[in-house]
């Protein structure tokens, strides 16, 4: 197939943010060198980014850690990247962290987590900024994700896109010393200031 030299064409490192427009699916990404490179497909476009760095997995880590005892207790599930959501065979995108309440957890396959989470998280890179805020947020509203988390270690915060009559407003933010609590998980309460790396 084509395709096959336009991967071999696109296996060097891509700026986040930026698609190339390349007609591939979910199939193809395994055609792709097994470089550490995440690659997500966006309406047929490519996206390439880098390994994170360290204080982007200390978020991750207290992120998945601390909605994972929670499922444990209440059921569901939550996974960290590179797990992979399929929304379409030319849309599919591996989330930082993704959590499925109790209530749909059908759509959890073996290969994928077939259409949105209950919750999408994206922990910025400076590298992924447009990509998250504009191209992700875009995708996760159209396609129902009832929250998207946007942690933010610059700032540092934490934005919560909830969906609102199929659309999401401005975000909720919530800044260090501060307990980030969400009506999907009741009871739930995150202390915001864990999620940053004091290190970084």
């Amino acid at each position: 197939m084509h395709e096959r030299a336009v991967v071999s064409e696109l296996s060097a490192p891509l700026p986040a943010g930026v698609p190339v427009a390349t007609g591939l699916t979910y199939d193809d990404l395994f055609d792709f060198p097994d470089d550490h490179l995440r690659r997500e497909l966006i309406d047929g476009e490519l996206y390439v980014t880098a390994p994170p760095i360290v204080p982007h997995q200390h978020a991750v880590t207290i992120l998945t850690v601390r909605l994972f005892a929670y499922v444990e207790e209440h059921g569901g599930r939550v996974y960290p990247a590179p797990t992979g959501v399929w929304f379409a065979e030319d849309t599919h995108v591996e989330p930082d962290v993704v959590l499925l309440t109790r209530d749909h957890l059908e759509r959890l396959e073996r290969r994928y987590i077939r259409g949105g989470p209950d919750i999408a998280i994206e922990v910025s890179s400076p590298s992924t900024r447009r990509l998250d805020l504009i191209n992700k947020r875009n995708l996760y509203e159209r396609e129902g994700v009832a929250e998207f988390w946007f942690v933010d270690l610059e700032v540092p915060c934490i934005d919560v896109h909830r969906l609102r009559d199929g659309a999401y407003g401005a975000p909720e933010t919530y800044g260090p010393g501060q307990r980030l609590t969400t009506p999907l998980l009741p009871g739930f309460e995150l202390d915001v200031e864990e999620v940053f790396d004091a290190e970084r």
